[in-house]
């Protein structure tokens, strides 16, 4: 039996709560928590069951004693706070952006890639079992189309703020960056297809909060093609009424549009010109790969904490020197800022812009 990994978190708001259910969940070591404040990282240690407080994120990074770094902050902290880990020898776990700029992102993956490290990016929506079981039926097939959303509500209201509506703390996009990279990351695992080149519209419908200035968008249409020639779209939006937090991915193939929402995470949509099926969670026709990420058994749902939890078990499996299919890491987070910069150099310019490869 390996020895719990020691964990130590940097943020204590809700990713952070939900990063130390995960460790607790897996009987792995929450060992230290680091908060903005001395005094909120007291409380925050105990608040999440962690056995010691740390007065500053700089010193936990560091901290002897301390395997694998969480990296809950907002994202001006992100790529700082990686690098001490890294040149500590921790591994990483960093929520995303990975930083505010391409050129950035660019000299930590350097840095990354000098050493042995596993820095891993939350991308936790790979991690549904039925998200794996329409991978699986997709790969092979013609593509023709792939199509979605992701609608929250939590800033459609004029009074609504946040620190992620500035962009010196949340980076130069906010809807796009912070939920359009998750809808782009999980339809390019699901079908294989990389975008390729995007044409975006960025609206800022609300350009005062709090009486303060916005600098950062509150919704992204995005058209794009990937490298294969498949063409796609998806409307991001954190200001649609009523929308918790619905990501959809529909993928169209010649006899089957395939559908996947995150917010009805058990069932998997199946459209055909003369029937419309619906495959459960849990159902005996399930592949391998969805079958081996059932927690519970079928009619007991799994949700979000379950998909993220499993998202830190393969982390914390790599760590160990295992190789499990489908972890997102630090190239990934690359990636994500790749098409960001791609999406708001299209919505400056009003025209196709083409992605970095990398």
């Amino acid at each position: 039996m390996s020895e719990p990994l020691r964990a130590g978190i940097i943020g204590a708001g809700f990713i952070g709560a939900v990063h130390a259910r995960a460790v607790r969940t897996l009987g792995q070591d929450l060992a230290a928590v680091a908060a903005s404040t001395p005094a909120r990282s007291r409380a925050a240690a105990a608040e999440l069951g962690a056995r010691s407080a740390v007065d500053s994120a700089e010193e936990l990074a560091a901290a002897p004693g301390i395997d694998v770094v969480h990296i809950c902050t907002p994202n001006a902290l992100h790529a700082p706070l990686t690098r001490i880990a890294l040149d500590a020898g921790k591994h990483v776990v960093l929520e995303k952006p990975v930083g505010m700029s391409g050129a950035e992102v660019a000299g930590l993956v350097r840095r990354w890639r000098d050493t042995d490290r596993v820095v891993a990016v939350p991308f936790a929506y790979r991690f549904y079992p039925v998200v794996r079981e329409v991978r699986e039926r997709v790969r092979g097939e013609r593509i023709r189309l792939i199509h979605g959303v992701y609608l929250q509500d939590w800033l459609s209201r004029d009074s609504d703020t946040n620190w992620r509506v500035r962009s010196e703390l949340g980076g130069p996009s906010r809807a796009f960056g912070d939920i359009g990279v998750h809808w782009c990351d999980l339809a390019e695992f699901v079908t294989g297809q990389r975008i390729a080149r995007v044409h975006a519209v960025l609206p800022r419908v609300v350009p005062v909060r709090a009486g303060a200035e916005v600098d950062t968008e509150d919704a992204a249409l995005l058209q794009f093609e990937t490298e294969q020639g498949v063409f796609g779209s998806a409307v991001i939006s954190q200001i649609s009424p009523g929308r918790r937090n619905q990501l959809q991915l529909r993928i169209d193939t010649p006899e089957v549009e395939y559908a996947f929402d995150q917010q009805e995470p058990e069932i998997l949509w199946m459209g055909r010109r003369d029937e419309t099926r619906v495959l459960h969670r849990g159902d005996p026709a399930l592949g391998p790969d969805a079958t081996s990420r059932n927690l519970v058994p079928a009619g007991h749902p799994q949700g979000y904490l379950d998909s993220f939890t499993g998202f830190i078990a393969d982390t914390y499996a790599t760590i160990r020197g295992e190789k499990p299919e489908g972890l997102p890491t630090l190239a990934d987070g690359a990636r994500a800022t790749a098409i960001t910069e791609a999406v708001l150099s299209s919505a400056t310019r009003r025209d196709w812009v083409e992605v970095t490869p990398g």
